[in-house]
């Protein structure tokens, strides 16, 4: 085999494998936010991650690779639009194989729609849920990724973001704000004069496993960003970003960690698993630029930034999100993008900031349109009674733990 081939080989494989890993995320999401919710809606929460990372691939296979990468790299549209992926050659860029390109790319689209999932847990009807997820995977998500990765006007205005901050957890995050202020909180969430009532999950350790499993994941999701392996310098750009990863990760569990110990006189464990996202997300906007206490720090940073959002979302702003996932990935997708700037000497002020308010802008703009369609045509949410009896019954007919009493 000569030299070529290897390295296509070897990069092909590489990618497939970093895909696999990211698509495990998706169990992730699936027992963090399992665990962090009530027992009755446990089913329901199962089915809307499974489901939707279904629809985001076939609708990413059908529509949205080729609007996020069949450009030319022109401003805001594509072109040319729907090349077919099925028709193409094989390859990209001659590097690794075009069908490894689109596994990677898919899961990555599913990560994003996993963030709307969390936000609103416990009181969104499913099939809602689904139909918002077959345009945000279709044409949202890929326009606006297009913009960065297929070479649109974001790339060529500068702006970094080299596994997602933005184009995935801050657009994530976008769609899921603009969901939350059109659902409303959950019935119960805040008293008659705004007092908050804590609405505890049913299952930590679901939610650590869940944790665990993401960050697990995320090696693949920041690693495999690299796109290859093959050659001294890819390898140890590898290795560094593996490093770095890890390294914001754990500084964000203890950020968050020492901060509620500080804030409630006790450590808290769903604020370290957050903190534990929280870096992870702030990381990969450049995971390869820094140098591992640089990345301790972007975490450390993170985990402080994520905890303060989270009671400053729910007590003042009363924002309901069960999972904290608009301070994860809003939050410190933002943080993430800016911290660019303390190691890598291409990103610029205005270009980073020109990314996240476009990224942003868009997303919540057509994603808040689209859930006002969707709760004019059929509604969005379910009766205060189907709320109160969870919607493992009412949404999908089957419950998690039929041998227990689950009222609470």
């Amino acid at each position: 085999m000569d030299t070529i081939s290897l390295s296509f080989s070897l990069n092909t494989f590489y990618l497939l494998v970093s895909g696999a890993l990211v698509m495990w995320m998706a169990a992730g999401f699936s027992m963090l936010e399992a665990g962090l919710v009530r027992s009755r809606n446990t089913v329901e929460i199962l089915t809307k991650n499974i489901a939707l990372y279904a629809v985001a691939c076939l609708m990413f296979l059908l529509v949205g690779y080729d609007i996020m990468y069949a450009g030319t790299g022109g401003s805001v549209l594509p072109k040319p639009v729907w090349q077919g992926l099925l028709g193409s050659a094989g390859t990209a860029g001659g590097d690794y194989s075009r069908y490894a390109d689109f596994f990677f790319q898919v899961v990555f689209v599913a990560t994003a729609m996993s963030i709307v999932s969390g936000a609103v847990a416990e009181r969104m009807k499913l099939m809602a849920f689904l139909a918002f997820a077959v345009i945000f995977t279709a044409m949202i998500y890929p326009l606006q990724g297009y913009w960065m990765w297929g070479g649109g006007f974001l790339k060529r205005a500068g702006f970094v973001d080299f596994a997602g901050s933005g184009v995935v957890h801050l657009a994530g995050a976008a769609a899921a704000l603009a969901a939350v202020l059109t659902l409303g909180p959950r019935t119960g969430k805040y008293g008659p004069k705004g007092q908050v009532r804590a609405i505890p999950g049913h299952n930590m350790p679901l939610a650590a496993l869940g944790t665990f499993i993401l960050w697990l994941g995320w090696f693949g999701f920041n690693g495999g960003s690299e796109l290859s392996i093959a050659g001294s310098e890819h390898a140890n750009n590898v290795a560094k970003i593996y490093v770095n990863t890890n390294m914001a990760a754990a500084a964000g569990v203890v950020a968050a960690l020492l901060v509620s110990l500080w804030r409630f006189g006790k450590p808290d464990l769903t604020m370290a698993l957050n903190g534990a996202l929280a870096g992870l997300v702030a990381i990969t906007a450049d995971p390869v630029s820094p140098a591992p206490l640089l990345a301790v720090f972007i975490g450390l940073v993170a985990g402080v930034l994520v905890f303060f959002s989270i009671v400053w979302l729910d007590s003042k702003a009363h924002l309901d999100d069960p999972v904290g996932a608009l301070s994860v990935h809003g939050v410190n997708g933002i943080w993430g993008l800016l911290a660019v700037l303390l190691s890598n000497p291409a990103a610029q002020w205005l270009s980073q900031l020109l990314g996240i308010g476009v990224i942003f802008a868009f997303v919540f703009v057509t994603s808040l349109g689209l859930w006002w369609l969707l709760k004019q045509l059929a509604g969005i949410r379910v009766s205060v009674e189907d709320e109160i009896n969870g919607l493992d019954i009412s949404e999908c007919g089957l419950e998690a733990y039929p041998d227990f009493v689950t009222k609470h």
